[in-house]
């Protein structure tokens, strides 16, 4: 349940990192609000999952689902390059989380 709860936090990772570009600064509320609640509850089930997931493999693991979906999201959303090399960039984070959560204990 702990890594369920991890990929939630993650996705809520993405969430909030592209809510900063629509927030503008923090000056558009309904954008704002919704970018402060997707931070709050992120750290909020990633600390969750560290009561069961090692630290290290959970930060790692949160971190690269945010950075490959905010990479992803950036290309689909607002029209950020589409290299083959920035789709093997991210294909590397998502196996380096697979590989730690294939290796975690």
């Amino acid at each position: 349940m702990a890594w369920v709860i991890l990929l939630i936090a993650g996705v809520l990772e993405c969430v909030w990192a592209v809510g900063l570009k629509y927030a503008e600064g923090f000056t558009r509320p309904l954008p704002s609000v919704l970018t402060v609640s997707a931070m709050v509850a992120s750290f909020w089930l990633l600390s969750i999952a560290m009561k069961t997931v090692p630290v290290g493999t959970a930060y790692a693991v949160w971190t690269g689902i945010g950075a490959a979906g905010v990479a992803l999201a950036g290309m689909l959303l607002f029209d950020e390059p589409r290299e083959l090399a920035r789709f093997f960039c991210i294909f590397l984070i998502i196996a380096g989380v697979a590989g730690l959560r294939l290796l975690a204990r």
